[in-house]
């Protein structure tokens, strides 16, 4: 058995020098420290002990006094026994020094850190350098109260953006370490981030900042909103680094470059590297794949996403310890498009249908033309049977394609020219589907060069940089329609965007608001390229029913996870084992056993996941355990170890499947499963002709690889075989996949016709279409009527008209078809306070009236602005007051202590402000209702 003394020197240790600290350096590490207890100190200490007590490790800064307490226990005790001694060196050492050290406990695998008087404990994986410490404690120090703490409005002005940022600041002073925002696209998630950044900078809460994203292209657009807002601050990385560099207070990275850097083998960031870690577009990939990035780094956490309150599931709420439905703060799609003016663009939605995609492709559909010219080619045309769902899966038609096109051009939103479509994306089901549908523009378009449209996909090297396409379809005029597969389908900000194509059918709620996303940022005027055109609305051309799908299936489709490859073989290979092992094969059993140790020692040693096992692992690492594999092993390996394979990430998946596919098919041989090895067999003489003959690579092996294409040679096969099939095949199987074009979609050309095409409601907005037309009849008759009408002749002159005067004019417009009313005049117009005269002025050019919900959404942004110190309920509050006054067009004092202002508090506007700003606030509220 481990005893105290081997943990600390074999894994403490260790563990410490990993960090940096010299443990024979008594400047820096003191072990067995000191603590003298005396009775003065007793009566106050929770501790019965008195005299002297000694801290396992005391760690030092550069001044020489204590930084930090480490509490040492076995390896083979709960690290937690230590938890109460450790804390209570602290304090003693707090009263003789007047600093509380940061206080840790470990029992050599598994180490935690208590910040006293600040956060509960919390598992960490790895002790922290001086300087974290010393970077700590300055923070401790220096920060300030975050309430009254001022934001930047010109990074993020707008009233929800500075409600968020209030929010979070909230949480953080209440010391919750985890929050999420979920803000609809095109709201301004990575301003309100940065603003709320540079608030925490300036308030001392945080020096160095992680954003993650999953895409490069994201990186870079994210990297250069940090450089325009907070330029500043150094950033990383700068120039396309490779490496990381240490010096840096921004850093923005993709989720799988941050998690090869904190798994290799220099350990180049420590686990206390960063005080925030900001999580864009957080989904399922990071409570799987990436969630070890945020259990490495021991900092706050905020998750942003754009996906609605109601979709977001379980497991995300459960990340950022928030109640189910709870995020901390959340700004959906509709209230950005019903806010006063609109924060975002509202859509309409065009579904088309072709006659294959409604009935398929068939002898009943395909035309007589099209039939003769299958037959001149020698084909037989009652072989061609294919549901419309099949297009692009198992059959490609380039009439279908074609037509789509064509439909896109006619209908799509143009530029101011009325002859292009303005900026577009069109997502595809495929790369080769993406390919296909450029060929048909440059075909049917040949006058654009090439240049009209143009496929982005994430594995082309050409798309990213300046002057590559992505920077391309930005920033200048051609590209206009980006062809995508995935990579455009989130985060990609294009404020020009007029037009969205949906050439597949999609499956998932939140990817589907995703990507109608791309088209909801307003386009401002002053910031309008020639090539633009005026963004009211966008277009969304629905060619597979989605829209239709959705009202079905609200949530969408349930997507099933998949167990990781490298679990599935060490699932199958423990399989033949328990095999083996019951038909008494013990040479299989101990082969195979080494394979399987094989697979454990390639488990990445730095990964959190394993760190967190190694308390497990030690069992495996005994060779006594491999001597015999009781069942009781057995079920170790299975229950505990098997799931740790999901952290391999670095080997060949190619040469994997093919390998799992040989121990499948052998463990089928060793049952005497006759039909499934007959099946599993099957399949991979499959894979096998698959290999290019043509690669000298694969040419070494080309009589192995006829031979196992043969009946003969699975029929006397042995398990020395099978290892061959694995060492000399798996290699090769990247050839097989990367250069075989892949077998079964059928190309055809028929001509397609349209099935249905029409506009369907969808939308907050189309609800005010009659009214908009009753406005356009209004001013035109109001126009018309000045030629015979001598009291409008007056206003067109500029001459001021009587009380009386204004009577007659009203009667004779209420006489006139259509009828005009002040009050109808009053909703056309959306305000309740203007009179008659006013609105004809304002509808014969004379003076500009602004609509009241304008005047009103103004006054109280600028209110808000010049208020920034506000907190999250106060802002709430003025919120509610700003739509009420919009909606009665007036506000009594009596109002502002009754509903709806009871909601935030029992007391309305008095629980919520001072004496002081409540007449601030009446004052302010009277001057706009007058």
């Amino acid at each position: 058995m481990k005893n105290e003394k081997h943990t600390r020197k074999e894994i403490i240790d260790i563990r410490l020098k990993q960090a940096g600290w010299n443990i024979n350096d008594r400047t820096q590490v003191v072990e067995e420290f000191d603590i003298i207890i005396d009775e003065n100190l007793v009566r106050e200490a929770t501790t019965p002990y008195t005299g002297h007590q000694y801290s396992d490790y005391v760690l030092l800064g550069k001044d020489g006094k204590p930084l930090a307490v480490i509490e040492a226990k076995k390896s083979a005790v709960d690290a937690a026994i230590g938890r109460e001694q450790a804390k209570q060196y602290c304090y003693h050492i707090q009263k003789k020094t007047g600093l509380l050290p940061f206080c840790f406990y470990t029992n050599g695998h598994d180490i935690y850190y208590w910040d006293l008087e600040n956060y509960p404990p919390k598992k960490i994986y790895g002790f922290p350098t001086r300087e974290d410490l010393e970077r700590y404690l300055y923070i401790k120090k220096a920060r300030k109260s975050l309430v009254g703490e001022l934001i930047n409005t010109k990074i993020a002005g707008r009233d929800y953006q500075i409600a968020a940022i209030r929010a979070v600041m909230e949480a953080i002073e209440k010391r919750r370490r985890k929050f999420l925002l979920i803000m609809a696209t095109g709201t301004g998630k990575t301003r309100t981030c940065i603003a709320l950044v540079e608030t925490l900078m300036k308030s001392g809460w945080a020096e160095r900042v992680l954003f993650l994203v999953d895409r490069i292209a994201l990186r870079d657009q994210t990297l250069e909103a940090f450089k325009e807002h907070l330029p500043n601050e150094p950033r990383w990385p700068h120039h396309g680094e490779k490496e990381i560099s240490a010096d840096r207070r921004i850093y923005i990275s993709t989720y799988p470059t941050m998690l090869n850097i904190i798994r290799s083998e220099e350990k180049s960031l420590s686990p206390h590297f960063f005080d925030l870690i900001i999580i864009d577009e957080s989904h399922r990939s990071i409570y799987n794949t990436y969630g070890e990035i945020l259990d490495y780094f021991n900092t706050i956490t905020l998750g942003l996403t754009a996906t609605p309150t109601d979709v977001v599931d379980h497991n995300t709420f459960q990340l950022f310890e928030c109640e189910d439905g709870l995020p901390t703060f959340a700004y959906t799609y509709e209230e950005a498009v019903n806010n006063i003016p609109p924060y975002l663009s509202n859509f309409q939605v065009m579904k088309i249908k072709t006659k294959f995609q409604e009935d398929g492709i068939s002898k009943r559909t395909v035309s007589l033309e099209d039939q003769k010219k299958l037959i001149l080619e020698g084909k037989e045309i009652e072989e061609i049977n294919f549901e419309g769902t099949d297009l692009e899966k198992k059959v490609s038609n380039k009439g279908t394609n074609a037509l789509i096109v064509r439909e896109f051009m006619e209908e799509s939103i143009k530029d101011a020219n009325g002859v292009l479509p303005g900026k577009t994306i069109f997502f595809c089901m495929t790369k080769a589907h993406a390919r296909r549908m450029e060929e048909i523009f440059d075909a049917l378009y040949p006058e654009y060069n090439g240049e009209l449209a143009k496929v982005l996909v994430s594995d082309d090297p050409r798309v990213y940089g300046k002057g590559g396409l992505l920077d391309q379809f930005t920033h200048q005029d051609m590209p206009r329609i980006a062809i995508s597969v995935d990579m455009l389908d989130t985060g990609i900000d294009v404020r020009e965007l007029v037009n969205l194509v949906f050439a597949k059918p999609v499956y998932s709620y939140t990817k589907f608001w995703q990507m109608i996303g791309r088209g909801t940022r307003l386009l401002e005027p002053s910031k309008m390229k020639p090539w633009c055109t005026e963004k009211s609305n966008f277009l969304i051309l629905d060619c597979w029913d989605n829209f239709d799908y959705f009202k079905l299936n609200p949530k969408g489709k349930e997507l099933k996870s998949q167990i990781p490859l490298p679990v599935r073989l060490f699932g199958i290979r423990l399989d033949k084992i328990e095999k083996a092992i019951e038909l008494n094969e013990n040479e299989i059993s101990k082969d195979e056993s080494l394979k399987l140790r094989k697979q454990i020692e390639n488990l990445p040693q730095n990964s959190v996941v394993i760190l967190d096992a190694k308390h497990e692992l030690q069992r495996v690492e005994d060779e006594n355990f491999w001597n015999f594999l009781t069942q009781d092993k057995i079920d170790f390996l299975r229950n505990i170890v098997k799931p740790l394979l999901r952290t391999i990430s670095n080997v060949d998946f190619k040469a994997m499947r093919f390998e799992k596919d040989i121990v499948e098919v052998s463990l089928a041989h060793l049952a005497d499963e006759k039909d499934k090895f007959e099946a599993l067999k099957d399949s991979i003489i499959e894979e096998i002709s698959e290999l290019p003959l043509t690669v000298n690579t694969v040419a070494k092996e080309e009589k192995l690889i006829r031979q196992a294409q043969t009946n003969h040679y699975w029929s006397k096969i042995k398990e020395t075989d099978f290892d061959e099939l694995i060492e000399k095949l798996c290699p090769l199987m990247y050839f097989r996949e990367s250069l075989v074009v892949p077998l079964g979609t059928a190309k055809y050309n028929f001509k397609d016709a349209l099935h249905s095409k029409e506009y369907i409601e969808f939308g907050p907005e189309h609800e005010s279409l009659s009214i908009a037309k009753y406005r356009e009849m209004v001013e035109q008759k109001v126009n018309e009527l000045v030629k015979a009408n001598p009291l409008l002749q007056k206003l067109k002159s500029g001459i001021d008209i009587t009380e009386e005067e204004a009577k007659q004019l009203a009667q004779d417009l209420h006489n006139e078809k259509p009828f005009i009313t002040v009050d109808l005049l009053r909703r056309v117009y959306n305000h309740r306070k203007a009179q008659l005269v006013q609105f004809i002025k304002h509808i014969l050019g004379i003076e500009l009236l602004e609509a009241f919900p304008d005047t009103v959404s103004k006054s109280f942004d600028l209110f808000i602005e010049q208020h920034s110190y506000l907190n999250s309920r106060q802002l709430e509050f003025l919120n509610l007051l700003k739509s009420f006054l919009i909606e009665k067009g007036e506000v009594e004092k009596r109002d502002l202590i009754n509903a709806p202002f009871t909601r935030i508090h029992p007391d309305g506007i008095r629980g919520v402000f001072s004496n002081a700003e409540i007449n601030e606030i009446i004052v302010f509220i009277e001057k706009l209702a007058a």
